[in-house]
This record gives C-alpha cells, structure tokens and sequence, in this order.
C-alpha cells in the first residue's frame, strides 16, 4: 500500500478532483519505475540458486524464512535483496507500483483486472525479476466510468512516450532516493501519466500532487479547481490516530488487499511470462490451467500451518 501518498497531499488532492469532477472518464494510465534496481547487474542466464554462505550469528535465518520453503542463506537473498527474487519478493512492480498506482486504484474503483499481459520481459529468467518490463492491466468499465488500461513500464531501457506538453521531468523532493542513493534520473522521474476524454495529467510517486498538461490547458482549468484541504496527519500518526479511533484509517485492509491482488496478478504474468484472463467473480484464471494453480501456491513449510489456517 502507498501509505505516504494515502497521507499527504497526492491523496487529498486526487481525492477532492475526482469528488469535483474534474478527474473523470479516465481511459489509460501510464506507470513507470525506470531507476537501476538491484539485480540489475546479475546473469539473467542463472540455473539455481547462489551457493550457501555462513549465516551471520545475529541473525535467525528460520525465522527470516518464515513460512517460505528452505533455501539455504546467502547474503542477496537478506536485506533489500529479497526484493529481487520471485521467491521472496515483487520486483520493481510490487516495490514502487503501490506508491505510484495507490490512488488511482482506490478513487477509480478499479478493483481487479479482467486481463494482465507481458508485453516486454527483458532477461526474463525463473529465478529473479526480469531486467525491463512491460505489463498491460486490463480493467472493465465500473458503473458510468469507462475501461482503463495501465500499462507500467521498468527497466532502464524502457521509458515509456510522454504526451505532448508534458515539460520537465524534475527530481521530486517528495519521492525517496532508491536504495544506494542514487539520483533519480533528470529524464523521467518514478511517476505516472493519466489521460481522460478530455485532459491529461502528470503525476509522481508517494506523496507527489498531480498536475494538468500542457501548460496552457492548466492555466485554463486554473480557476475550476476545488480548494485541497491540508492532510490532518502523517502516515505514522493516521494509524495510531485510527487506533484510537479519532480518525479513519487511510490505508485499510479493503483498499490495499485488492491493490496487493493486482501486483500479485502482474507479478504471476511476469514469472509465467503469458498472459493471464481473470474472472474478477471467482478470483480465478480462465485461459490457463496452471496460471490458475499457480494462484493457490505452495504451501508453508512444515511449522507455519497454524499461521495459515483460514
């Protein structure tokens, strides 16, 4: 969940234009995360694991492991390293896709696709995340508001096309530096584009406002946009303040596990590398057989039943 950015200003701000009308009838979103990511620098040509290392004495590796099958410990499976590996984590798309995607997913009513499709996998492999994806989300029309496409776009040697006017793409002091400090990159930061029938915005990641292009067309809307009220409380204090039951919690099980859904359907598009027709109705893929089995899992390993019983 984009716990930041359901707390600052993007969340206020996407909230009060879509209440006013002046975000509707969205049709296609692009996403894009196209920073240096960790593995990166690693042999898309893998065939097993990294050997077994010396687990540090600080550390408890069965319980890192948790209820995940047993892979013996090495150092790029700990720390931001389990990001990397399908085994343990996301990827670029699970990893900034939330803090990029949040909002739009909660105030469109997106829900669930009805199709996720592979465009590009670049270095695709079984092991870790590939090093550039494309991955198109398909979502039917929800009430009077139309089908939305999102396509997310990582790697990068994939920046996606921006539209016509869109202006400088800025470091943005409101999204984190990737791991290792690098500088986000001057030619497109982490962000998202959205096009409607009738105006296109520009948006960031985390707590990043939205803005209208080109230039012209924001000076004319100008005067027709609502007042944003300032957010009450940071991330931190909206879940202790909705603990102690004096403000409603911004980021609820109802909105992110739905967002998580999504990430996981991409993320199974990309490791089987084909694409995936969902049934929204019965959570389950109709075009593929194993896809469908892929869904379920594996099971925990052998001391984490209990913490999996429904």
């Amino acid at each position: 969940m984009g716990n930041q950015g359901h707390s600052e200003a993007n969340y206020f701000q996407f909230k009060a234009w879509k209440e006013a009308g002046i975000i509707k009838d969205v049709t296609a979103i692009t996403a894009h995360m196209n920073n240096p990511r960790r593995w990166h620098g690693w042999d898309p040509g893998i065939r097993e694991f990294p050997s077994a290392e010396p687990i540090p004495e600080t550390l408890d590796w069965d319980l890192w492991l948790m209820s995940r099958d047993h892979h013996p410990y090495n150092k790029d499976f700990h720390y931001g390293q389990w990001r990397c590996w399908y085994d343990f984590g996301m990827g670029a798309l699970g990893d900034w896709g939330a803090h990029i995607i949040d909002t739009a997913h909660e105030f469109l009513d997106l829900g669930l696709p009805e199709e996720v499709n592979p465009v590009r996998l670049s270095g695709h492999n079984d092991y870790f995340f590939p090093m550039s994806s494309t991955i198109e989300f398909k979502f039917p029309a929800r009430g009077s508001m139309p089908p939305v496409v999102i396509t997310w776009y990582d790697g990068v040697d994939n920046i996606p096309a921006v539209p016509h006017g869109y202006g400088v793409s800025e470091i943005d002091p409101n999204i984190p530096s990737v791991a290792g400090g690098k500088i986000q990159p001057a030619k497109l930061n982490p962000g998202k584009e959205i096009y409607s029938k009738e105006l296109t915005f520009k948006g960031g990641s985390h707590g990043s406002t939205l803005s209208i292009i080109p230039g012209d067309k924001a000076r004319e809307m100008e005067k027709h946009l609502p007042e944003v009220p300032q957010s009450p409380s940071n991330h931190f204090a909206n879940f202790l303040l909705a603990c102690q039951g004096k403000e409603k919690a911004r980021s609820p099980f109802e909105l992110s596990a739905p967002l998580s859904q999504m990430f996981c359907l991409g993320v199974a598009a990309q490791r089987l590398n084909r694409k995936i027709v969902f049934d929204s109705a019965t959570k389950r893929v109709m075009n593929d057989p194993f896809a469908d089995a892929f869904l379920t899992g594996e099971p925990p390993r052998k001391g984490w039943e209990d913490f999996y019983r429904i």
